[in-house]
């Protein structure tokens, strides 16, 4: 019978074998598992004695005994040790069952049936182990038989699925799971019985009995086979990973979030206009975010009140509502085919006296009560209910909040069909309309600093198309940072006594509104110095001290020291050198000044560490004038060194900063020949010449300022210039009236007439009385009439209140008084004394009036 058991029979997993002991003691019968089980064939062992061919010898005496008494009739049953064959003399245990038989003779014999201990505790051991997985398991244990119903299941899955472990037994799949997925774990399971190929994280989806609440499963399948190797079913072990979905799904969202504010980051703010910011916040948020949304920004922000922001939302204080927002931007991400799709969002807006959705470009007010006031006043997010008859079914509106401040109102909106607003999308919500309300009050500040710096930049500059005596003039100014405007180069055209002019260039080192006050603050300086009418030198050298002090804190002379005198004391010795080489590098500086003279064509230069000017006479190349340069003003400690040149009629002078002609891209040397060349048709209208050279040259406008000042030469006509030596006699005052007067009838100057003699004879008479040297007389018409008398004396006239017993005093009051402007000026032989006149322009002249005449009593 043991031999012919059927497959799965209990003998397949335990080792059972039996043998006989005959009358004598000896072996009688030896089976053939008796042979296996102790390696040797009956022919070894029949009729031997059982105790001397398996006991140890220290056993044997007992053995002995034992046989005997079951000879006599015992039954026996006990553990033996035994040696197992082909395994290096290890010892195994056998429990052997002894019963007493008889022959056919009448004679006593025993029966020995012998079982492998070890294969039972293995089996023990085996079974022990499954019951602690299977019913112990904290995961859910299913066995599927090869029909693919429950053979077996484990409290674990009784729990999740309702009942007791045996009430499984004899289901389907179509028992826990919807069609779907119970087709796709059917399938599953027919593969792994089918091929033997285990799978692993089988993701399942399903609601368990009596829950609402979606359930996700990661389930392993492998085939289960018996001890003979024949597939007996398909076992399971499932685990509930739904809190590992939601985990991943909140991870996922998370990472969605973040990847939305770094787009956010790099996206919004790239320009300071305000609508575009809005636009860009939009175009983040949609459709990634939200399938709508829109933005209202307060009106007065838009339309640039001085009024601090906080007071653009003092009309929702009263109870009428906000204050007036205009929408600035929408987006959408679904059909514009349906009308009136956002009629339920914004809080019932009302714009133009409607109540809806206010249309794009719209200046409208949302209700006291409504969400969207309520958010714009609390500086909360707040809901906003959809309409139940319309698709949107959440919306969030969110307060743009900056310092503190609201500056307007941004909805995001989600149609039915997507998931509604959850406390994580509020909370980016709110991180995406602080980030654009950022980049919006920004925006709002750069706006005013611009237009302020703009206003100081314009006003510093001269105005458009500068006159000047003999001097055709045309310039050019392009800062080097077009988004602001403002920068650090600078030209001036400033009018001298005697129909000169100077022409100025500059450029301090830096750009922004820094240098731009900078700028401002030279330039002041050089028009301050030039109306002193200095040498070119001299007015450097001025202007370099004014650097130098403008660069130091306090405004005075550097100092190594700290606190001297008893004055205020700066913080600390590192915030003071910080500040003062800040501040020093702002007003280090270069410049050109020059002074024409119409009269001779004669020009005079002089450099602070700036490029030379280029001159182009006609029919001739353009040349860089050798004019020493000097060093940068700020620097000190050098002087200044003058250049005077003659000018041709019609020759070009251009003055220039070095934004026009040097960049990273090509050496200053190649920038200057290229300039040169650019000048080679210097005949041509000035304004076209202008444009010519900035088209012509390779500027890189962007990476530095660019000021070019071209001035084209017309010498004064020597018909309109008199020119009179005067001897120092009492005399000449007539002569010097005399002459006046017939130059200014030769002029057409008639009605001058009277006014210049009068003047004339107080300058010569005191220059008779007070000068020195011969007396020279000039009269200059151009865009005004100049007389001018000079002298050799080196004191300078200075204008007096007469004593009303006094007999003199009162002629420069006179001068002052008659003439549109008057001064004396420093020559290299003593001085000039001056006045001017405006020509007339066919009305009368304004008579003095009594305070006037007073005023020189």
């Amino acid at each position: 019978m043991w031999q012919s058991s059927p497959p799965g029979s209990i003998y397949d997993y335990i080792r059972v074998a039996s043998f006989s002991i005959g009358p004598d003691g000896l072996i009688e019968q030896w089976s053939r598992r008796a042979a296996g089980l102790f390696g040797m064939a009956s022919d070894e062992v029949v009729g031997k004695d059982p105790v001397e061919a398996f006991m140890p010898a220290e056993l044997r005496p007992g053995a002995h005994r034992r046989v005997a008494e079951i000879l006599d009739g015992k039954e026996w049953t006990g553990v033996v040790p035994f040696r197992i064959p082909g395994e290096n003399g290890v010892g195994g245990l056998a429990e052997i069952y002894v019963m007493p038989s008889e022959t056919g003779a009448g004679e006593r014999a025993a029966l020995c049936i012998v079982v492998d201990v070890r294969a039972l505790r293995r089996i023990e051991t085996d079974l022990a182990a499954s019951q602690a997985i299977f019913g112990q398991s904290p995961f859910g244990f299913v066995l599927f038989g090869t029909d693919f119903t429950v053979v077996r299941a484990n409290k674990r899955f009784a729990t999740v699925f309702g009942g007791e472990a045996d009430d499984h037994r004899g289901r389907t799949v179509d028992d826990y799971l919807t069609r779907g997925e119970a087709e796709r774990l059917s399938g599953t399971l027919k593969r792994v019985l089918e091929t033997g190929d285990a799978v692993t994280d089988l993701q399942l989806v399903g609601t368990p009995p009596g829950t609402t609440g979606r359930r996700h499963w990661s389930m392993n399948l492998y085939r289960v086979h018996s001890g003979a190797g024949r597939p007996v079913g398909v076992a399971g072990l499932a685990t509930d990973v739904t809190q590992r979905h939601i985990a991943a799904r909140e991870a996922a969202s998370a990472r969605r979030n973040l990847a939305l504010l770094n787009e956010a980051s790099a996206r919004i703010g790239n320009s300071l206009d305000l609508e575009t910011t809005a636009r860009e916040l939009l175009d983040v948020a949609v459709p990634v975010f939200c399938d709508l949304a829109s933005v209202d920004l307060y009106q007065g922000l838009l339309t640039g009140e001085e009024a601090s922001p906080a007071s653009w939302g003092r009309h929702q204080e009263s109870g009428t509502g906000s204050a007036e927002l205009r929408r600035v931007a929408h987006a959408s991400a679904v059909s514009d085919a349906l009308p009136g799709a956002l009629s339920g969002v914004g809080g019932g807006a009302e714009a133009a006296g409607d109540t809806g959705h206010p249309a794009l470009g719209a200046v409208h007010r949302y209700p006291f009560h409504s969400p969207c006031a309520v958010a714009l006043r609390t500086g909360r997010v707040e809901d906003v209910p959809g309409d139940e008859r319309g698709f949107v079914h959440s919306t969030l509106a969110v307060p743009m909040v900056a310092h503190d401040v609201v500056v307007g109102l941004v909805q995001f909106s989600r149609t039915k069909g997507s998931e509604p607003f959850g406390e994580r999308d509020r909370a980016l919500a709110t991180e995406l309309a602080a980030r654009a309300a950022v980049c919006i009050d920004n925006a709002r500040l750069y706006r005013r600093e611009h237009e302020r710096a703009l206003i100081l930049q314009r006003s510093l500059l001269p105005p458009g198309d500068p006159e000047a005596a003999g001097l055709d003039i045309a310039c050019r100014y392009l800062p080097g940072n077009t988004a602001t405007e403002v920068g650090g180069d600078w030209f001036d055209v400033i009018e001298l006594p005697g129909h000169r002019t100077a022409l100025v260039v500059g450029d301090v080192m830096g750009r922004g509104l820094r240098a731009a006050v900078a700028m401002g603050e030279l330039r002041t300086a050089v028009r301050t110095l030039a109306l002193l009418d200095l040498e070119p030198a001299e007015v450097l050298s001025a202007l370099d001290e004014v650097a130098r002090g403008l660069g130091t804190p306090g405004g005075g002379e550097r100092s190594e020291g700290f606190g001297a005198g008893g004055g205020a004391q700066w913080p600390s010795r590192a915030a003071h050198k910080s500040r003062e080489a800040d501040l020093s590098e702002v007003y280090l500086a270069t410049c050109v000044y020059a002074v024409y003279d119409p009269v001779t064509r004669r020009c005079t230069f002089a450099n602070a560490g700036h490029l030379p000017p280029v001159v182009a006479e006609p029919g001739e190349p353009a040349l860089l004038l050798d004019v020493p340069p000097g060093m940068p003003l700020g620097v000190g400690g050098e002087p200044f060194e003058e250049v005077e040149v003659e000018l041709k009629e019609g020759a070009l002078l251009a003055l220039y900063t070095d934004g026009l002609v040097e960049s990273r891209d090509h050496p200053l040397d190649e920038g200057l020949d290229a300039f040169r060349h650019a000048l080679t048709e210097p005949s041509q209208p000035l304004e076209d010449v202008c444009d010519h050279v900035l088209t012509t040259l390779d500027t890189r406008h962007g990476e530095d300022d660019i000021a070019l000042l071209m001035a084209r030469i017309q010498g004064l006509a020597p018909d309109a210039v008199g020119d009179w030596r005067l001897p120092r006699e009492l005399r000449s005052v007539a002569r010097a009236r005399e002459l006046a007067r017939t130059q200014l009838i030769s002029w057409g100057l008639d009605d001058l007439v009277d006014t210049t003699e009068l003047l004339v004879s107080e300058l010569v008479t005191n220059a008779l009385r007070y000068g020195e040297g011969e007396i020279r007389l000039r009269l200059l018409r151009d865009r005004t009439l100049v007389c001018e008398v000079w002298d050799a004396g080196l004191v300078q006239p200075r204008r007096r209140r007469a004593r009303d017993t006094d007999e003199g005093g009162r002629g420069l009051q006179l001068v002052g008084l008659l003439s549109a402007a008057w001064g004396s000026r420093r020559t290299p032989r003593g001085k000039t004394v001056w006045f001017e006149l405006a020509l007339p322009d066919g009305e009368p002249a304004a008579e003095l009036s009594v305070e006037q005449l007073l005023s020189m009593y």
